[in-house]
């Protein structure tokens, strides 16, 4: 690491300086002392930064790094925080780069009328076929399938529904109507409501049979740079956390269709995400290994108030029952739950090439 790349990173305000003391009669001035902040944040840019990336991708992935929980016993070193200001700035710099902000802009920039609804149509449903998605199948039916040596059902439908969204957002929802909405709606998995049921509840609240429906929030929700300018870095601090603590929660979700063995603390955790209809929203915003865009993407939206109430509710279920890997009658805890796991997808694995196990 050259001294002219660490120049670079102080006078681009990612680095500090070591306290310096001068020589006096003119002759300069040198370290006083080795700040080891200073040199573990030099070392943290210098495993994020290469040649040609921007540095602001680098600290996305820094700010990251910084909020992942280390070890017990962990000798490697503390992983200090980005400048505040560095992290913001990156944050709003990827996420005006995101297909959310493109399909976004798309939206807004379509005219009014048939011709401009016909547009917009067309320009969303070719960004999102360049990117298709299919929803993962939940975790307990697949499972339930291998148990049953049935073959896997696959995803749903690609990800085409939620182009009414965002035609309502560049729209306006009257232009797209209710019936598209609740398609949208359904595509997005909340609350595991089918297309029939946000038609019911949409078409209640025209009627005025039920609670109005506050549109208005539908542009609001759409802001997703408004947010992240209005947020403090303690805001920000909080929503990384609430990321990193809902993709471990997400992990372990996905793990019960890879034969892990439960348990009644696991199935409690699955219980919290599944009763509030929230697994395949996580599914759509968590990765577990994002790209510094994506985890920005995520970060805006741990921003929400339903995703920390979400993460809220999983922490107290773990602190109420906090034993999630030890299996009733094993006195071996997390170790003797390991050691279950992989014999059983030895087995399994077996099972399923007729090759036994490896």
């Amino acid at each position: 690491m050259s001294a002219l790349r660490l120049e670079g990173w102080r006078r681009a305000g990612l680095l500090p300086r070591h306290r310096r003391r001068g020589l006096g009669r003119g002759r300069g001035s040198v370290v006083d002392a080795l700040d080891p902040m200073v040199v573990e944040s030099a070392a943290a840019l210098g495993r994020h930064a290469r040649q040609g990336r921007d540095s602001r991708l680098a600290v996305l992935d820094w700010f990251a790094e910084a909020g992942r929980p280390r070890l017990p016993g962990s000798a490697e070193a503390v992983v200090p925080e980005p400048p505040a200001a560095a992290v913001r700035e990156a944050v709003l710099w990827a996420l005006r780069r995101s297909a959310s902000m493109r399909l976004l802009e798309v939206a807004r920039r379509a005219g009014a009328g048939e011709r401009g609804q016909d547009a917009l149509y067309a320009a969303v449903g070719e960004m999102l076929a360049a990117r298709p998605y299919r929803g993962a199948v939940h975790p307990a039916v697949v499972r339930a399938a291998l148990e049953a040596g049935r073959d896997v059902p696959e995803g749903s439908a690609e990800f085409a529904g939620v182009v009414h969204l965002i035609a309502a957002i560049g729209l306006g929802v009257e232009e797209v109507g209710a019936d598209a909405l609740a398609e949208s709606l359904a595509a997005l998995g909340m609350f595991g409501l089918t297309a029939q049921d946000w038609a019911q509840m949409l078409g209640a609240a025209e009627r005025g049979e039920g609670p109005p429906v506050d549109w208005g929030s539908l542009q609001q929700q759409a802001d997703v740079l408004g947010p992240v300018q209005r947020a403090g870095h303690e805001d920000l601090l909080r929503a990384r956390e609430v990321l990193l603590g809902l993709q471990g929660f997400y992990a372990m979700h996905v793990w019960h269709a890879l034969w892990m063995p439960d348990t009644p603390g696991l199935a409690a955790l699955r219980g919290v995400i599944d009763e509030r209809g929230m697994f395949p929203v996580l599914d759509h915003m968590i990765g577990l290994s994002p790209s510094p865009t994506q985890f920005a993407e995520s970060l805006a939206a741990c921003l929400e108030p339903y995703l920390e109430e979400l993460y809220t509710a999983l922490m107290e279920q773990l602190a109420a029952d906090p034993a999630i890997f030890h299996l009733p009658g094993d006195d071996t805890g997390a170790a003797g739950f390991m050691d279950t796991w992989l014999r059983t997808l030895r087995e399994q694995t077996g099972k399923d090439t007729g090759q036994g196990s490896r």
